[in-house]
């Protein structure tokens, strides 16, 4: 659904991804784990156009993308959740749900009914504004606005940032559900949020992958964790 292969980004001059690949097959739920300044947002930006590599390849559905605009990448079906979640402070949650609403022609389709269903409290908030909801309300915005362009990939960063260990375990619950009905691909710094919901894991350093592999290889190396994730 998503590789990426020996991608290198700058900023400026300052050369941040090296030679980076990886790949999310479809259906699946990736996520990428790394301390904070290892590139993980990067390859968020990378993915999206926001930042486009200098060399090598990003794909999608095996077609490549890196060299169009942000808004042609989304209309191909990848939606974004942005680190700091980005909700429209001066508008309402149902003007924030609707005003970048995709509609496509499936009967499985996201609409507010289906938004309301995932997150009973965005109904109870429709009509305030987005500015007033708590940080955990404004997360759960920020991933219905995005399902609400009903994408084929929803790119997560740092979903759990500045959470609550409840409304955390919250939004792990949410990704869960989605796996099947469409691709999650998360950059995290959670240790136990990415293990509970991903498929796959990626740990990233200084703009490279150092190590991957399912879950449950990951929670039984002490050496891994302990070098690459200070767990």
């Amino acid at each position: 659904m998503l590789e990426l292969e020996n991608v290198n980004t700058y900023y400026a001059d300052s050369h941040v991804l090296w030679d980076l690949s990886l790949k999310v097959p479809p259906g699946s739920s990736v996520a990428m784990l790394g301390r904070n300044g290892m590139g993980k947002t990067t390859i968020i930006r990378s993915i999206m156009g926001l930042t486009p590599p200098r060399d090598g390849v990003v794909r999608y559905k095996g077609e490549p993308i890196n060299g169009l605009q942000p808004y042609q990448i989304a209309r191909k079906g990848i939606a974004l959740v942005p680190q700091g979640r980005g909700v429209f402070a001066s508008l309402t949650v149902k003007e924030n749900l609707t005003i970048g609403a995709r509609p496509v022609e499936d009967v499985d389709t996201w609409n507010l009914d289906e938004i309301y269903s995932l997150f009973p409290i965005l109904r109870d908030r429709s009509k305030q504004y987005a500015n007033l909801l708590s940080g955990g309300e404004q997360q759960m915005l920020a991933v219905a606005r995005a399902l609400m362009r009903n994408p084929d990939v929803l790119l997560m960063d740092e979903p759990s940032e500045g959470l609550a260990p409840i409304v955390i375990s919250d939004i792990g619950r949410v990704i869960c559900r989605l796996k099947g009905r469409l691709t999650v691909f998360l950059a995290e710094q959670n240790f136990s949020m990415a293990m509970s919901v991903a498929d796959y894991i990626y740990i990233v350093s200084k703009g490279s992958v150092v190590w991957e592999g399912p879950p449950d290889d990951l929670r039984n190396n002490e050496e891994v964790k302990q070098r690459w994730l200070g767990v």
